[in-house]
């Protein structure tokens, strides 16, 4: 007699085509990369376009920040320069008044009796105008016994002089200033050269 089925079935796994693959068995399909990589590439190179851009526009904010010190370092030295020229045009103006005065006093220290006191007294006055032109900047360039400069002196002619080296200004027709220090009006000043009787035969 045949055996009959204990009812216990046989835990058979499918062969062929119909089995199913393990977890381990399972392989990503060639040439295709995991999402994961995908999206750290992607951040890296998000990252490095973002601190290119943090670089570039620092360095432009250096650079604006740099101009603008400049411009305001320039700024503070043209007001600085304007400041201390601003009263060039009364001062020529104010020029000639001190100009007479000076030869008021070099007239009256000619004179013969009778003019001390007016001497003294112009004296006085032009003293006093000198400190208020000193107040405001102005000095007298130094022109007798100083070698001729003409930055400084204008030459109108030359004079003979035993006293004085050859070049050199021996006589002042009128004075020069300096405003701070800049040339505001040369020193008109006549040049010294050797007497004729000092020259030497290999000079002429």
């Amino acid at each position: 007699m045949a055996k009959k089925d204990s009812g216990k079935k046989e835990n058979k796994e499918p062969a062929g085509e119909d089995r199913m693959p393990t977890e381990n068995e399972v392989t990503e399909p060639a040439g295709i990369e995991k999402p994961k990589e995908e999206a750290v590439s992607s951040f890296e190179e998000e990252l490095e376009a973002v601190q290119e851009e943090a670089r570039k526009n620092w360095d432009m904010y250096l650079r604006a920040r740099a101009d603008l010190e400049n411009f305001r370092k320039r700024a503070q030295r043209e007001k600085e320069e304007l400041a201390r020229f601003a009263n060039e045009s009364i001062l020529r103006e104010v020029l000639p008044v001190a100009d007479n005065l000076e030869r008021a006093v070099e007239h009256a220290s000619r004179e013969e009796g009778g003019g001390e006191g007016l001497l003294e007294g112009v004296e006085m006055t032009l003293s006093q105008f000198r400190k208020v032109l000193e107040k405001f900047g102005l000095t007298v360039v130094d022109a007798v016994g100083r070698p001729f400069d003409p930055s400084r002196h204008e030459a109108m002619g030359q004079v003979e002089s035993a006293q004085h080296q050859e070049n050199t200004v021996a006589q002042e027709l009128q004075k020069g200033y300096m405003l701070n220090d800049r040339l505001l009006r040369p020193s008109l000043v006549m040049v010294s050269k050797a007497p004729e009787a000092n020259k030497s035969p290999a000079d002429e």
